[in-house]
């Protein structure tokens, strides 16, 4: 039975066509994966189908009675309450039953007996969606997915105020899998998600009886948990059976057999026209000239296998610093209270360094001190001679009304119009990404901007905070080349050990400094 049918639905920006004729069937229970390279309009097909884009063109149609629950890269939480409050919120129905259940009762003391049993009656029914519910265990309830997702460790009674937007996104994902909906649409989850609450995610959806829709760009939590994957390429959706290494084998045979298609109708239209050009001018061969004209007009020209940009990274190499990049002794991370016990950390030249560890423990605090962008709470931080960091931040803002040009040319207005495009342009964005508001820009188009600003700098120092977030397959790869064949030292923060097993010298895990339980 299909929950969700999507009808030759077509959508552009300006002359840009997103989605052309997209037809999609979600069918109860399926386990959707949702994929394609960045900017190709993972983010706007999911806005048609919620209701928040308008197509131009076709139709969607959700069948009745089903509840649709909507994680995207941008959701913002309201400031000023409790996680613990904001959690509650996903029961609300509950807690409105439960407000005119004791109405109910309210109003026995004045009833007449005729009328108190009415309200006995629907008291009962109350009481029996609440019990069936599970209302009366929702507390237990709401620590159990909260603690799978980590935000015991931020602590429940903490405002969302102080919380990040990293940890934003947890608490609005911890929601929703709260909210229990038919249909779960997630966005990108696992971005802000350490190993430990990413596995336990995969379990969640591994298990979960109901459909969904997940677009990320990490390989194996896909393979884990989808059955069916959506492939959107040049504004077309295409459906694939199977996971993500399935559609990855028969992605390549169908782009192996188009290209080989295209090649066969080319040397066929070059034959024709060799045989026209050089026999339409003689009398005794004009017929056969003119019967192959004919057949090379009705030929359905086959279009030629678009190559998207792909990126290429490289960091430039400053001169060469002194052997020890960073020495910190007896260092407290944390603002107002310690998130760590006294720490001696050293960092040499050379180092390729991974942090680890659950949210919350101060990785990116880590970064932030040793780079001197806050005090720590004790101890000293002593910085090598000669250095030249270059900093990637894990969050970028989401208001910037910049153009992704505008973004490059203010840090380096020494460039000229032609050098910024050609930066931009080697990581793999088009001119109409080029042109575009940072704000507009997909997660991961964003983050390629910023990789480009970091790309014009020389740096023998690079500070990287979850570089993966937002990046599509290819992307990552090409990521971790660039790392790999970079000569200078790097500290990075990841939740991705594919993304830095095999190449880092050390891991250095936050969890075994923490003054907190874990």
């Amino acid at each position: 039975m299909s929950v969700l049918t999507v009808d030759n639905v077509s959508h552009g920006f300006g002359a840009r066509a997103i989605l052309t004729e997209a037809s999609f069937r979600l069918l109860k229970g399926e386990h959707v994966g949702l994929v394609g390279a960045n900017g190709e309009g993972k983010s706007t097909f999911l806005n048609i189908i919620t209701g928040q884009l308008t197509p131009d063109e076709g139709k969607v149609e959700w069948s009745n009675r089903v509840t649709v629950g909507y994680l995207d890269q941008h959701s913002v939480l309201t400031k000023g309450k409790s996680i613990r409050e904001v959690l509650r919120e996903a029961f609300q129905k509950m807690f409105d039953m439960e407000t005119e259940m004791l109405g109910l009762y309210d109003k026995m003391g004045e009833a007449s007996p005729e009328e108190v049993e009415k309200m006995m009656e629907e008291v009962g029914e109350i009481q029996d969606m609440l019990e069936h519910g599970g209302f009366y265990t929702i507390d237990a309830k709401i620590e159990e997915v909260a603690n799978g997702l980590g935000l015991g460790d931020i602590g429940l009674e903490r405002d969302v105020t102080d919380l990040s937007g990293g940890q934003c996104t947890k608490v609005l994902l911890t929601k929703l899998l709260l909210q229990n909906p038919t249909i779960l649409i997630l966005d990108e989850p696992t971005n802000y998600l350490d190993f430990e609450y990413i596995e336990w995610l995969k379990r969640y959806l591994k298990e979960y009886e109901n459909s969904f829709i997940l677009v990320s760009h990490d390989i194996p939590f896909l393979n884990e948990v989808v059955n069916v994957i959506y492939h959107v390429e040049n504004a077309i959706l295409t459906r694939y059976t199977g996971d993500y290494e399935q559609f990855r084998q028969m992605y390549a045979m169908r782009k192996s057999q188009e290209a080989k298609a295209y090649e066969r109708q080319q040397q066929e239209v070059d034959r024709l026209e060799d045989f026209i050009a050089r026999n339409k001018a003689r009398v005794a061969t004009r017929g056969m000239a003119n019967s192959r004209q004919k057949r090379l007009d009705k030929m359905e020209i086959l279009e030629k296998p678009r190559e998207k940009p792909k990126p290429t990274f490289q960091f430039r190499e400053a001169r060469t610093p002194a052997r020890f990049i960073v020495e910190a002794k007896g260092l407290v991370l944390g603002y107002d209270e310690p998130l760590t016990k006294p720490v001696d950390i050293v960092l040499e030249r050379g180092q390729k360094v991974a942090i680890r560890g659950v949210n919350g423990l101060g990785k990116s605090t880590l970064l932030k001190t040793l780079l001197g962008f806050i005090q720590p709470v004790a101890g000293t931080v002593e910085l090598g001679d000669y250095l030249q960091p270059g900093y990637f931040e894990q969050e970028s803002s989401r208001n910037n009304s910049r153009t992704a040009m505008e973004e490059v040319w203010d840090e380096f207005p020494g460039l000229t119009n032609f050098e910024v495009r050609a930066a931009l342009a080697r990581c793999g964005l088009t001119n109409e990404h080029i042109t575009s508001q940072m704000m507009v820009l997909s997660g991961g188009e964003n983050a390629k901007v910023r990789l480009c600003k970091l790309m014009l700098k020389d740096i023998n120092w690079l500070v990287l905070d979850e570089p993966t977030n937002h990046l599509d397959v290819e992307a990552k790869a090409e990521l971790k080349r660039a790392l790999v064949e970079y000569k200078g030292t790097v500290l990075l923060v990841s939740h991705e050990p594919d993304f830095y097993e095999d190449w880092v010298t050390a891991v250095w895990n936050v969890e075994d400094w923490t003054t907190k339980i874990v």
